[in-house]
């Protein structure tokens, strides 16, 4: 069992289990009805994608300082009560089934899952 970071949108890896979309917000001009099928998510879970603010600050995020900066203060809502349970939870959950997470981004170095593939890693999840 595993648990995949991936892109949203993108083909589906075989037994890649439930897509959870780690967005603030659905993709836009897409039925609701087809957010699955399209290879959105089957789930949202925008409990673990940065607030608005911050997800503003990363999309200007132009220098690797800034960047860094983000991820800072990211790393910072992670570590808030809710969040931690979050993450715990899809961690042991790892352990006993196939699921992914995953965000729009193109880069992943540069995309708050990269920051969720960290701190999952750090709370024992089971990656691929």
């Amino acid at each position: 069992m595993s648990l995949r970071i991936v892109r949203l949108g993108t083909p589906r890896a075989a037994n890649e289990g439930l897509r959870i979309g780690t967005v603030r917000r659905p993709p836009r001009g897409v039925p609701k009805s087809e957010f699955a099928r399209q290879n959105w998510y089957d789930v949202w879970f925008p409990n673990l994608a940065p607030s608005l603010p911050l997800m503003q600050q990363a999309l200007a995020a132009k220098t690797p300082t800034q960047w860094a900066a983000f991820m800072k203060k990211f790393k910072a809502e992670m570590a808030a009560p809710a969040a931690k349970h979050d993450l715990a939870l899809l961690a042991k959950l790892s352990h006993t089934t196939d699921f992914s997470i995953g965000c729009y981004c193109e880069d992943e170095a540069h995309c708050h899952r990269s920051v969720l593939r960290e701190l999952l890693r750090s709370e024992g999840a089971a990656l691929i």
